[in-house]
């Protein structure tokens, strides 16, 4: 498996729009566009860097990701908008994709001590992922129905 993340850019912007998860996922996570919109509106404020990437297997987008960070921080880097495409699921794509987000923040941000994500209380596959990596609950809740999890980075 040859899995690794490109930078969202104009040239691959339209196809990454194309990415879409199962109906029944579709309230679990944001669509690639809310994702991108985020870069423009910043609703997390203007503090927050927002880091879009395709998700690649060789040269075909099966996936997309977003890394959000707050610089100055040892705590505010976050996965999200993480989603691999209806057509690509269960093939591994995902574990793959999420152990090199994991590892570019890393080896990206030296002064990152924890890596954070929300995962909706109903989405119990990226639960499992996530907490296979080593996130842990961390008691609070985003919203309505989003979990915060935390992975401690060495």
């Amino acid at each position: 498996m040859d899995i690794h993340l490109q930078p969202v850019t104009r040239k691959n912007w339209e196809e990454a729009l194309t990415l879409q998860v199962k109906e029944a996922q579709r309230s679990f996570t944001p669509s690639v566009a809310v994702s991108l919109a985020k870069i423009a509106i910043k609703p997390d404020g203007d503090h927050v860097t927002y880091l879009p990437f395709a998700i690649y297997e060789q040269d075909s987008l099966v996936g997309f990701i977003m890394h959000a960070y707050e610089e100055g921080t040892d705590n505010m880097y976050w996965i999200n908008g993480f989603l691999i495409d209806e057509k690509q699921q269960g093939k591994g794509y995902g574990k793959a994709a999420f152990a090199e987000m994991v590892r570019w923040i890393t080896k990206r941000f030296p002064e990152c001590r924890e890596i954070r994500l929300t995962v909706h209380k109903d989405n119990h596959a990226a639960r499992s992922l996530y907490i296979h990596f080593g996130f842990r609950p961390t008691g609070e809740v985003f919203g309505e129905h989003e979990e915060v999890m935390v992975f401690s980075v060495n």
